[in-house]
């Protein structure tokens, strides 16, 4: 038996698990969405009250840029286990996201907002799949859940940072939120320095599993196993109903949540999904992911189906709480499903797939709710998408995966 090394101390309980890279990621995760959600909140208001545009524009805008960002997570992932490295990407993509995001202030028309999202969105589609790869990599498979469920909360804690440092800068300074936009790149560039100063690459390939030579995405379908493709499949279903949260947000100010609470109501929603994601994710691994993960679904159908019948900004408040249940029972935990499912030489392909099927389905998803929104009242659209749910939900359950 090797002898203990006097030179290494035992990790605090908290850390079981969660190595350096892990650690790192969280923090890098945790300044970037803290930049990102100092304009994300925000931007329905500033696409309606400053450029004028209605709900079909946004729509169209979140759908574009969301789908853009999921086709690139297949092919940076893909490419990403072909040249048998992630850090690059991951840094390439942290750095484009945090060098286009913060000119949305300059924008004078909603069509510039498009543009600049879409490259927004291009750097989220470089590194999601080679970071979540990365991660996995740096996990042993009984602590993915927590693993991701930490990167997770990690992230949410920065969104719950953003929009309370956006409050600040709006109401005690007085800053224009063009100005405040622009300042989100400060944030952004400090988790770029982290990513390039700490994380390493995880050397985990064999040299007898190699994927296709060439980019072919049936051959690369074929090589997921099949309870992998039955999972993306079923995704792909719940995500028609899963419409931008920017809907949430222009729902909750039509029920009489100011403009200045707006992004205090964003907080309590990430507080919600920071303390549950960890929990959440403690929870797979020790009883497995589906159930889970059809709780958090669950969840999300009753949400929607609470906003059909709101009236009031009170609840508007309670309804943004328990929504953020749906985030921690469900992000962390579908990751790691994938890392459990997915061969080693295939993981970034693996959860390239998995973003992509949430991609297909976000532009109609966003499209379609604006227009029924629009058409006949917000009302159908959020029994819309709680259909969706819950007939995901179903088939889910009846799948037998992840257990």
């Amino acid at each position: 038996m090797t002898p203990p090394n006097p030179h290494v101390k035992n990790p605090p309980r908290w850390r079981t698990g969660l190595s350096r890279n892990v650690l790192l990621l969280g923090a890098v995760s945790f300044l970037n969405d803290a930049a990102s959600e100092m304009i994300y909140p925000l931007l329905p208001v500033f696409l309606s009250a400053v450029l004028g545009a209605g709900p079909a524009a946004l729509g169209i805008i979140e759908g574009i840029a969301e789908s853009t960002a999921s086709f690139l997570k297949l092919a940076s992932g893909y490419v990403s286990d072909r040249v048998r490295r992630r850090k690059q990407w991951v840094v390439g993509g942290y750095l484009l996201s945090n060098l286009t995001r913060p000119l949305i202030g300059l924008a004078a028309s909603w069509p510039a907002v498009l543009f600049l999202r879409f490259f927004d969105r291009i750097g989220k589609g470089v590194r999601t799949s080679p970071r979540d790869a990365l991660i996995a990599e740096s996990t042993p498979p009984e602590y993915r859940g927590k693993a991701f469920g930490f990167h997770r909360a990690s992230d949410h804690a920065g969104a719950v940072a953003g929009p309370l440092l956006a409050t600040l800068l709006l109401g005690f300074f007085a800053f224009p939120l063009k100005t405040v936009f622009l300042l989100s790149v400060i944030p952004g560039l400090l988790a770029v320095a982290v990513l390039l100063a700490g994380v390493r690459e995880m050397p985990v390939f064999r040299r007898t599993e190699t994927p296709p030579a060439r980019m072919m995405i049936r051959e690369v379908w074929r090589g997921m196993p099949k309870a992998l493709r039955h999972f993306v499949l079923i995704l792909f279903l719940f995500t028609l109903g899963n419409s931008t949260d920017a809907f949430l947000l222009l729902k909750a100010q039509q029920l009489g949540v100011s403009v200045a609470m707006i992004p205090i109501l964003w907080v309590v929603l990430h507080i919600v999904k920071m303390g549950s994601s960890i929990p959440a994710g403690i929870v797979s691994d020790r009883i497995g992911r589906k159930g889970v993960i059809v709780t958090g679904w669950v969840i999300y159908a009753g949400t929607y189906a609470g906003f059909v019948w709101a009236e009031s900004a009170w609840e508007a408040w309670i309804l943004f709480a328990v929504y953020g249940l749906y985030f921690g029972f469900t992000e962390g935990v579908e990751k790691a499903l994938i890392a459990d499912l997915a061969p080693a030489h295939f993981r970034g392909s693996a959860f390239g797939f998995y973003n992509l099927m949430v991609g297909i389905g976000a532009l109609p998803a966003s499209l379609l709710f604006g227009w029924v929104w629009q058409s006949f009242g917000s009302p159908a659209a959020f029994a819309m998408g709680a259909a969706f749910a819950l007939a995901a939900s179903l088939l889910l359950w009846r799948l037998p995966v992840g257990e």
